[in-house]
């Protein structure tokens, strides 16, 4: 590994640590986490008191799902917020793990506030 490259990834995981310092999901107000790879998007809800997952979207294994990442992250962003409102949750804490509310991740979260969810 290059000494550029680990000096992102440890840069990383100082902003993901410095965020999940100052957010904590409840039962009534989960934390939305939000993972973006090279080809899928990934979310859930997650109540760290109980350290459980309340629920989960992705887009490994879905056919039905085509285009561009930004298409797949507005699809799972829809999807994350319509299982929250069944499970009568209305609002989340947003963990965005340390990226830049730009882009993919912020698709992602005007696709849940589309659908009702309240950040």
């Amino acid at each position: 590994m290059s000494k550029q490259l680990m000096a992102k990834t440890a840069n990383l995981k100082r902003r993901q640590n410095r965020i999940r310092a100052k957010i904590e999901g409840t039962a009534t107000r989960p934390r939305l986490s939000v993972s973006i790879s090279l080809r899928h998007v990934s979310a859930q809800l997650i109540n760290d008191v109980n350290q459980t997952t309340i629920s989960y979207v992705t887009t490994v294994g879905k056919k039905n799902v085509n285009g561009s990442l930004s298409d797949k992250a507005s699809w799972v962003g829809s999807e994350i917020a319509k299982a929250a409102l069944k499970q009568k949750i209305h609002q989340v804490v947003y963990d965005r793990r340390g990226k830049l509310y730009h882009g993919r991740v912020a698709v992602l979260a005007e696709a849940a506030r589309k659908e009702g969810l309240k950040f």
